[in-house]
């Protein structure tokens, strides 16, 4: 399953292109090694690019920002922007002079100070997008279709030629797949220098070892309930500093914290998060699964597979420049939804199983909440590890190669 990540047309594309004819500062975000600068490259072909991951560069827009910024009298890409926050200081001058818009594309790899510092400098002149891994469709050169719509069913086509393990111990990191690599030996080197790097740019973490041993435990608990104190327990730190590394996680998108929606339902609701990983890759080297076979019978397949349908339908939405609005609900009793979709005029609930073959308790999730009230849409959706694609009483039917694909 090898792909040339440079050809491959990324979902955001347009959508860049749309918000930089209406802001002068366009801010993409997202995991490092996500495609950031190939995209913003292949976007904005007349501008000039200039990496502050350089040392020379990054020291020049450091001591002299106003000389830094001088050279550029058109069309900028400067990468890597949280290698040097402060440029954005000065970016709020030129922009208010001139108000060129598209004129400074910034791309940066943790969202932690970036967000304040655009916040206090940049308000109401900069838009920002997340852009994340590959989505299974961007890998598959296929379109995604509108993930606000889930009224009927996608078109049919035959299964890849890879099973969806294969897919998941992989992950979606572009480099994996551009130039063939081992997954485990190359997010072995992705994950060591996100610790080693980003971590302690946003964080004076003292101990790694013991920040690498809460983020393996962080792995063992995908797709559960967010318990900060059990992870603190396990780990052997303070609950603060618990909930000071999982906003760590999130500013450098490891992890995503699932909300849970709980208006207009009774008080006998869970209102904790549920925590997430973004790249099941990531997630597979964590939890020391070393090749694709080791997840037909591990303990955490289900919460692998969970967690690879709930990142897809995030990427759906982020990758068009939306706020996701994704919740999960889940009563005191035990009835449970895992994704649920708000469109502002109803929830589509949603039910995940890694289970090839349906079997019709997989639906009753689905039929007690869809009987709760109005705001519930009429259809519910079930996506399953099989190949199946069909209707099914009020249901619709997902194989896992079909979550968001038209």
């Amino acid at each position: 399953m090898l792909y040339a990540a440079a050809m491959i047309q990324r979902t955001i594309s347009q959508k860049l292109s749309s918000l930089a004819r209406q802001f002068p500062v366009v801010i993409v975000t997202g995991p490092r090694q996500s495609g950031k600068t190939t995209l913003t490259r292949m976007v904005f072909t007349n501008h000039e690019y200039v990496s502050l991951e350089e040392p020379h560069e990054r020291e020049f827009a450091l001591s002299d920002p106003r000389g830094f910024l001088g050279r550029y009298k058109g069309g900028v890409i400067l990468d890597e922007i949280q290698r040097a926050p402060d440029l954005l200081s000065y970016l709020q001058g030129i922009v208010d002079a001139d108000g060129d818009r598209g004129r400074f594309i910034l791309t940066g790899s943790q969202q932690f100070h970036l967000s304040a510092k655009v916040s206090q400098t940049l308000a109401g002149r900069t838009a920002i997008v997340h852009l994340l891994p590959f989505s299974l469709d961007e890998l598959l050169g296929l379109p995604s279709r509108d993930p606000w719509s889930w009224s009927k069913l996608p078109e049919r086509r035959e299964p890849p030629a890879f099973n969806f393990e294969t897919m998941l111990y992989r992950g979606f990191y572009p480099r994996i797949h551009d130039q063939g690599l081992a997954p485990q030996d190359w997010l072995a080197g992705y994950y060591q220098t996100y610790v080693e790097r980003d971590v302690r740019e946003v964080s004076n973490i003292g101990n790694l070892e013991i920040f690498q041993r809460f983020v393996r435990l962080c792995a063992g608990r995908t797709g559960q309930l967010l318990n900060l104190s059990s992870l603190a327990a396990d780990c052997g730190v303070s609950h603060t500093t618990a909930r000071q590394w999982i906003s760590i996680l999130q500013a450098g998108f490891i992890i995503h914290l699932l909300p849970p929606h709980y208006n207009n339902f009774s008080k006998r609701i869970i209102k904790g998060p549920k925590l997430y990983f973004l790249d099941t890759g990531l997630l597979c080297y964590l939890l020391r699964i070393r090749e694709p076979d080791d997840l037909t019978d591990h303990a955490l397949r289900g919460a692998v597979f969970e967690t690879y349908v709930v990142s897809e339908l995030f990427k759906a939405f982020a990758h068009r420049g939306e706020t996701p609005p994704l919740f999960f609900w889940r009563d005191r009793t035990g009835h449970e939804v895992d994704v649920l979709i708000d469109t502002g005029k109803q929830l589509i609930p949603i039910e995940i199983k890694s289970g090839r073959t349906i079997s019709d308790s997989f639906f009753d999730g689905l039929r007690y909440f869809m009987a709760l009230g109005p705001a519930v849409a009429r259809s519910g959706v079930l996506i399953h590890g099989g190949d199946e694609l069909y209707e099914r009483e009020n249901f619709i039917v997902l194989p896992w190669f079909k979550v968001t694909s038209k």
